[in-house]
């Protein structure tokens, strides 16, 4: 339990991430900076923004837990976001900070066609909704074990908090909230946690003693694990919205592709150092009934009064930081591709666009809380919502970048079929098989090669038009 010192650490805590979200407010004037932070983002926010985003409540939490119950190999869920944002920072970085574009589903438009950037704008906007719930109900998590809150309390206030400063000012708000979140998750985890827990345990000799040698096997996990973990992390933060978002705020391509690239490393060595303080966890409290738990655990465990704070802060700023990307993602599909493209025909035009992005987000973040205290248990929608975005988009996306011959057809029967493929498989071998990600991604990958040979490609005009748009010549 926490003491009121602790309280006023976090008390503080929230503070700052409602001063960001006045300042936001006050930043934000147009569609552009409520969405994409005028798209001006050096390398020092560009980072800080960039690793919080990606470093939630899975990769805080749950390397923990993994760490708790496998080891170091428990490291291998966020290795896989890292790889997949430093793949996204060298391979794509480049030709998406030219496109001028929001969203994913907008670039899937301009180069597929409308009925494309529609469903992939409702399967997008459910993933981005799912990153959200599942983050802010593991703010329920930590708050019920450390301080003894009630989770439907702890989700109302920190929930609250998340949609408060993002409605106000958007991506600015977020930006600022996100680096001051990663300066907090640096110190709390690398340089408070992780030594006063290994410390706690007996050092790493004191470790080896205690537990089994498959705790520093870095593969005991099991390779289709690993494997699975690729198809889904590594493919799926490379498409993301919430990651491409940040992307777009960007100043340049050069910051865009090196900050990816600093960002992914950072997050290599923090799912190493989760995996490490999950290890000394199960030599500190070896009989946990949920691995869940063990990260709140082995920190009232190891650490003082007022440490204890800043270190739960830490936790709460991966957590919260990933919880108003998904937000801030799940309503700029909503207003930019959905209510947009159904309603208003014109491009980010002026104060409605912004006023409805706003809005939008409000919605978005009170439907997040709704849905964060009625659910308990989300991993199988969060499951089935990262499988049908990778299953159902990988391929239309990188063809759209990669591959001339595309075609709209192509890209619209590759969408379906995979779905529907990864929904089958779900509903056959039950939501969290591997087999729905296998089968989804090769349904999609030759039903859009096939399709796409046998209709008519985009016109010479028309691709010329795309080519010019990568290179940034054509998004005014």
């Amino acid at each position: 339990m926490g003491s009121a010192l602790d309280y006023l650490v976090l008390g503080l805590y929230f503070a700052a991430m409602l001063g960001a979200g006045y300042w936001g407010l006050r930043r934000a004037g147009s569609t552009e900076d409520y969405l994409v932070a005028g798209r001006r983002l050096g390398p020092a926010l560009y980072v800080g923004t960039l690793s919080a985003v990606v470093l939630g409540g899975a990769s805080t939490i749950g390397s923990v837990s993994l760490g708790y119950e496998y080891g170091i190999s428990g490291m291998w869920l966020v290795f896989m976001i890292g790889l997949g944002i430093i793949a996204l920072g060298i391979l794509l970085s480049t030709r998406l900070s030219r496109l001028g574009v929001y969203t994913v589903s907008e670039m899937l438009g301009i180069r597929y066609g409308a009925s494309s950037r529609l469903i992939s704008a409702i399967i997008v906007a459910t993933y981005a909704l799912m990153i959200a719930v599942t983050s802010t109900i593991a703010v329920g998590s930590v708050f019920d074990v450390v301080l003894g809150l009630p989770p439907t309390l702890a989700i109302l206030i920190a929930g609250g908090v998340v949609v408060a400063y993002s409605a106000l000012g958007g991506m600015w708000s977020i930006t600022l909230t996100d680096f001051l979140q990663f300066c907090v998750m640096t110190v709390g985890i690398f340089l408070i946690l992780l030594p006063l827990s290994v410390a706690g345990a007996g050092g790493f000799s004191g470790m080896a003693g205690e537990l089994p040698g498959s705790y520093f096997d870095p593969f005991s996990i099991g390779r289709l694990t690993i494997f699975t973990y690729f198809l889904l992390f590594f493919f799926g933060l490379m498409i993301g919205q919430d990651i491409w978002q940040r992307v777009f705020t960007a100043r340049s391509p050069a910051v865009a592709r090196w900050g990816g690239v600093v960002a992914g490393l950072y997050c290599l060595l923090y799912g190493l150092v989760g995996a490490l303080i999950g290890t000394a966890a199960r030599v500190l409290i070896p009989n946990l009934p949920n691995s869940d738990n063990a990260f709140a655990r082995v920190a009232a465990e190891v650490l003082p009064t007022g440490v204890l704070g800043l270190v739960l802060a830490a936790a709460l700023a991966a957590v919260m930081s990933t919880a108003s990307a998904g937000l801030l993602a799940s309503s700029t599909i909503l207003a930019n591709d959905i209510y947009a493209g159904l309603f208003r025909r014109e491009d980010h035009a002026g104060a409605g666009e912004y006023n409805a992005s706003r809005l939008a987000t409000l919605l978005v973040g009170v439907v997040v809380l709704v849905i964060s205290v009625i659910v308990s248990d989300v991993v199988g929608a969060l499951t089935v919502a990262y499988d049908l975005l990778v299953g159902a988009l990988f391929v239309p996306i990188i063809g759209a970048l990669f591959w001339r011959r595309a075609t709209g057809a192509g890209a619209l029967a590759s969408m379906l079929v995979g779905g529907v493929v990864v929904v089958g498989l779900m509903a056959w071998q039950g939501l969290l098989a591997n087999s729905p990600i296998y089968g989804g991604l090769l349904a999609s990958l030759v039903t859009f090669v096939i399709v796409s040979l046998l209709t008519p490609g985009a016109s010479e005009r028309e691709a010329s038009a795309w080519e010019q748009r990568m290179t940034g010549q054509g998004t005014t």
